[in-house]
């Protein structure tokens, strides 16, 4: 921790950071539950206090600092841990009788205010329902390249239970660890590879929902044409509509070939070039991450004074080093240059974003402000969008904290437009930070909002993005949502506050579990 505190100090210009010890359980001052479960769902139900403590937050940077401020404010009443779906049904039943909110638990790795129970005054307490027990893969359709797995089987037990069949998923987001198959498809979760196959809902297959009208299962198809497609509604519902049990996923075969490459730009306008036609080129490279000068001094992988292009390719079936060197020969019309010998950038980089979900800890610990926001915008628009965002953003760090980094890189592309996503990194003030930090999110969200951007392409909508999202989408969409939300979940449990407006559906509406 000391390391990393001179390292930051040394890229941020301070003179030293302060160190901050993580909370104890034995110092928390949780308030009593509420609410009591029902005798026959005793052993489902936990009120310790290192259950209710672990199911307040996520892991966004202001559930990390209100977490070593020792502020559990909105701890759930209760934690229900369901061994099968029956038990699952019996506590959503319950929950909505006692007028008790219902928040879904894969593995708490939102950083946007998804799973804390944050409900307002209109229940009589709440509830977070942890899937841990709905776990592992539960069928393998080899013929099909599919299997069928339980929503809260963590990422690393996922692919151990696949490897055996020599499949993949092939989803690796940066919470990998820490993440399960469930929160993945509820919050439309990104995975690793930069190009083609982004986002999870492009594996799923079919799915099983447990909403407070009933079970839910869609058909297992490849493809259909007939109209609204059912299992897309619960990609990205993030727990609103009911919680997902299991899914049928596509699978593929264990990658055995791998070409890969770092290139260096000193013109970051060079290497977007580079990218768009990369993008465009129907290469599909499993990963193209360009690094601004800035996010490879931050990462370690560069000096700052160029950008650095990740460049990887990956088969089960055939050698890639023709598309490697098409992509390569793409990269220096546009004056990149290939590294060669010494410490790999791509290594490097590689490292740091598999630290990223521990680093933010630690740098919240060592006081400073961590914030991460990502976008995604076409081609035409980007430099008008990227300048401004910026900007913005570069503003509210200089006014708010005196100064700091905002750093960009590409973590996706597509044919018609990139997926920036940004770092801050700044000093916080003692017992200010979360001011900070509301401040600079504000910045960075209007200008992406008013340039035209998503208010999210990977970390979900949660409570912390749902005021832009509500922008963002068309206005008879939002309330098609509501009526949705009121049509599966009519007492308005289901994660209140999450995608649409606390009260969304008057928890005294009409109807009941079919």
């Amino acid at each position: 921790m000391e390391q990393l505190g001179a390292v930051f100090a040394d890229r941020l210009g301070l003179a030293d950071v302060r160190m901050q010890e993580p909370p104890r359980v034995e110092e928390l001052d949780l308030r009593a539950p509420r609410v009591a479960p029902p005798a026959s769902l005793e052993a489902v139900f936990s009120a310790g206090l290192y259950d209710r403590a672990a199911h307040t937050y996520g892991r966004s940077f202001r559930d990390l600092v209100r977490a070593f401020r020792r502020d559990y404010a909105h701890a759930p009443d209760l934690v229900a841990f369901p061994r099968d779906e029956g038990e699952l049904v019996s506590v959503l039943d319950w929950c909505g009788d006692a007028g008790v909110a219902a928040i879904p638990f894969g593995g708490g790795s939102s950083v946007v205010g998804g799973v804390e129970p944050d409900v307002g005054d209109g229940y009589r307490g709440a509830v977070s329902v942890d899937l841990r027990n709905l776990n592992g893969v539960l069928e393998v359709d080899r013929t099909s390249l599919a299997a069928r797995i339980a929503a809260g089987t963590l990422g690393p037990a996922l692919e151990a239970e696949l490897k055996p069949h020599g499949l993949t998923l092939r989803h690796f987001p940066q919470s990998f660890e820490w993440s399960t198959l469930g929160g993945w498809i509820a919050t439309r979760s990104g995975g690793h590879f930069a190009t083609l196959h982004t986002h999870i809902d492009e594996f799923v297959e079919a799915v099983r929902v447990v909403t407070p009208r009933g079970v839910l299962q869609t058909r297992r198809l490849p493809a259909s044409g007939a109209g609204p497609s059912p299992e897309r509604l619960f990609c990205g519902s993030e727990g609103t509509l009911g919680v997902i049990t299991e899914a049928w996923v596509r699978v593929q075969r264990r990658p055995r070939f791998r070409a890969g490459a770092s290139v260096s730009f000193a013109d970051f306008r060079d290497a977007v070039q580079a990218v768009t036609e990369i993008a465009q080129s129907g290469l599909n490279p499993a990963n193209c991450r360009l690094l601004g000068h800035d996010e490879a001094l931050m990462s370690g992988s560069g000096d700052g004074s160029r950008s650095i292009l990740v460049l990887g390719f990956e088969s089960a079936d055939h050698e890639l080093d023709p598309w490697l060197a098409r992509a390569l020969e793409i990269c220096g019309s546009h004056r990149g240059e290939v590294h060669g010998g010494g410490s790999d950038p791509a290594a490097t980089w590689r490292a740091a974003f598999l630290r990223g979900g521990y680093l933010r800890d630690g740098l919240i610990r060592l006081g400073l402000i961590s914030e991460t926001f990502e976008t995604a915008v076409t081609w035409d628009r980007f430099w008008e969008f990227h300048e401004g965002v910026l900007a913005a953003t570069r503003q509210a760090v200089r006014e708010v904290c005196g100064g700091g980094v905002v750093s960009c890189r590409f973590a996706y592309v597509y044919p018609d437009g990139p997926a920036p996503y940004y770092s801050v990194y700044a000093p916080g003030r003692p017992g200010q930070e979360l001011r900070q930090w509301d401040e600079i999110k504000v910045a960075a969200a209007e200008a992406i909002a008013a340039l035209g951007g998503t208010i999210t392409h990977h970390h979900a909508v949660g409570r912390d993005h749902r005021r832009w999202y509500l922008r963002e989408v068309p206005g008879l969409f939002a309330d098609a949502l509501r009526g949705v939300k009121a049509e599966l979940d009519p007492s308005g449990i289901m994660n209140p506050g999450v995608l649409l407006e606390p009260g969304a559906v008057s928890r005294g509406s009409e109807g009941g579990r079919r």
